[in-house]
């Protein structure tokens, strides 16, 4: 044999390495996970940006050390993304619950009952206590570790979904999108927000791509993690119902993954709810604690146009009135129907459709602090999907120029808006 011929054949024999000989070079990611490098970096670059900012706006004008650390101060800077809600959270990671009978309070005031933790769902602070005990790391740090790797988890399956509909660049942007979105600011905060869209995401794509198994799993699980998970169940019990009653679509699926869905996609918040229910005395325990406890409840978008009207006319005669955090939820609501029409314009999967106008629906007809507006809707991210694909006609360089903007932004509107000038 030549040497040209035996050249060739070892080149032939090693797609990197000779044959025989292990491998030397870096190991490199799986082929399917490739796709995800871009998004995933620059969803965790933007957001990186937009936390230095709060940091430098919170160090500036150093209000939080005046506060309470159970109601937005501390000693650092990072205390505040444990304050509010995740104050909570940590209670129910280090104590469980303690889920005794309504506790009446004196009347007069706005709460006529005690507050009480089993108002915050279980799954994330089993998750908080289940990484603090595997690794070693205290509460705190162990809730920041949750929330961060489900941000990362959660801005993969928006970009899945999105990529599918709009192509890998308008994925990418979605992804990006999300980072800089208005309440954005919890995403790496003790807050459950990234862990429900982590798994709302998901679910929305397993819907989509007729994985119905683990669609119900994850509705089930997300039912565990958020009252507003109703709106997921909805949407993915919707979907499966439609593929029952298409004679095509049930003959190419097949009956089960579908009926499964359906069943097991409302079980997760339908259990928890009766646990209140029963170990507090009453079935109707948690929506009553929600309402007189908190002041949350269903009003038919009563609340919401109490606010509209007053912002409007330079007002703040409204409950739980905080003037720049309930004007930047004024421009949203604004923007909403525009963002809807563009969406339904794509023309996107049921699943899609039925989960955002339900997310949407309840937080415009529930009274609950106007100023989170951006925050409730967070979950809401097919409403990326238009304006993902809008900015995808734009070329890498201008794109820069955008996300670098909004980054910067984001540590504004997203982060020190809603933990310094309103309630989170």
């Amino acid at each position: 044999m030549s040497t040209a011929s035996r050249d060739t054949a070892e080149d032939s024999a090693r797609p990197g390495e000779r044959a025989g000989r292990p491998r030397t070079g870096r190991p490199s990611l799986p082929p399917a996970a490739r796709p995800y490098v871009p998004p995933l970096v620059l969803y965790g670059v933007t957001k990186l940006v937009g936390l230095t900012i709060f940091a430098c706006l919170l160090e500036y004008a150093g209000d939080y050390r005046k506060k309470e650390p159970r109601f937005g101060g501390g000693a650092h800077w990072w205390d505040v993304l444990q304050t509010w809600d995740g104050w909570w959270y940590l209670q129910v990671a280090e104590k469980g619950y303690d889920p005794r009978p309504l506790q009446p309070l004196a009347p007069g005031g706005l709460f006529t009952v005690q507050q009480n933790s089993v108002a915050f769902f279980p799954l994330y602070p089993g998750l908080i206590r289940g990484v603090s005990e595997v690794t070693g790391l205290g509460l705190y740090g162990s809730a920041i570790l949750v929330s961060v790797l489900a941000s990362f988890v959660a801005a993969a399956g928006i970009y899945a979904v999105v990529s599918t509909l709009a192509g890998t660049r308008a994925g990418t942007i979605a992804a990006g999108l999300w980072a800089v979105a208005p309440g954005a600011g919890v995403e790496w905060a003790v807050y459950s927000e990234s862990l429900f869209v982590a798994i709302a995401a998901w679910a929305c794509w397993c819907v989509m791509t007729k994985r119905w198994l683990a669609a119900g799993l994850l509705a089930f699980f997300a039912g565990l993690n958020r009252p507003t998970s109703a709106a997921l169940i909805g949407a993915v019990g919707l979907a499966a119902l439609v593929t029952l009653l298409r004679p095509d679509s049930r003959r190419e699926q097949g009956v089960l993954g579908p009926v499964y869905a359906m069943v097991a996609a409302p079980l997760g918040l339908l259990t928890y709810i009766t646990w209140v229910g029963l170990s507090m005395g009453r079935l109707t325990a948690y929506f009553t604690l929600q309402r007189e406890g908190w002041a949350h409840y269903f009003d038919w978008g009563a609340y919401t146009l109490d606010v509209l009207r007053n912002v409007a006319v330079g007002r703040n005669d409204y409950l739980f009135a905080f003037s720049v955090p309930d004007l930047l939820g004024v421009q949203l609501v604004i923007a909403l129907p525009f963002l809807i029409a563009l969406m339904l314009r794509r023309k996107p999967p049921l699943v899609l459709v039925a989960y955002t106008l339900a997310s949407v629906v309840t937080v415009l007809g529930t009274q609950q602090m106007f100023g989170n507006t951006a925050r409730y809707l967070l979950p809401a991210f097919p409403l990326l999907l238009a304006p993902a694909a809008a900015l995808s006609r734009l070329k890498w360089p201008t794109l820069t120029v955008f996300f670098t903007t909004a980054a910067v932004a984001s540590g504004w509107y997203a982060h020190y808006v809603i933990f310094e000038l309103g309630i989170p």
